[in-house]
């Protein structure tokens, strides 16, 4: 039995149509928690833990901020034995530690978590099933129209339009 174009172009379209129906849901999750990703570095979607602890006594900044789970601490003054931080302060002879961290609230956490899964993670199995079907979206979307209409010109111009933006984007980044 031969495929012909038609025929081929039927079957993409069809499995393009019924897998763009099952992750729907996957990629307004990951356009969503990618927004959240991207302001990482902000309080959005964050809330204040207040952190008490006894460490190990004598430690100097670095050390410190390796402990405790700070990067770049940087302290702003020391008075006596009471080393003081942007996040809080740290008693170098008892070791008590009191600072003040922002995490994201409970609820949005697992969602920012997809983007971080490493091979040591079950959910990357996931995340790579996902990526293979947009990769598949994207490669059967040629298959929606004939080849020659002004419908598949304008797909070919845009798809190249949007590869060039991509390369710009990555050298200005």
């Amino acid at each position: 039995m031969e495929i012909t174009g038609a025929k081929m172009r039927r079957i993409m379209r069809d499995l393009h149509n019924k897998i763009g129906f099952v992750i729907v849901s996957l990629v307004v999750i990951y356009s969503l928690s990618g927004i959240v990703q991207t302001y990482r570095d902000t309080s959005f979607l964050k809330h204040d833990i207040n952190n008490e602890k006894t460490i190990e006594t004598n430690l100097d900044a670095e050390k410190l901020g390796k402990v405790i789970k700070l990067k770049n601490l940087k302290v702003e003054k020391t008075e006596g034995s009471i080393m003081y931080f942007k996040e809080g302060f740290y008693n170098t002879q008892t070791g008590e530690v009191k600072y003040t961290t922002e995490e994201l609230y409970g609820w949005i956490k697992p969602f920012t978590e997809l983007h971080k899964s490493s091979t040591n993670n079950i959910v990357h199995y996931f995340t790579i099933g996902f990526a293979v079907a947009l990769f598949f979206m994207c490669v059967s979307a040629f298959w929606m129209f004939k080849p020659g209409t002004k419908a598949f010109s304008s797909g070919v111009i845009l798809t190249v339009l949007g590869i060039i933006a991509s390369i710009v984007l990555v050298l200005l980044s």
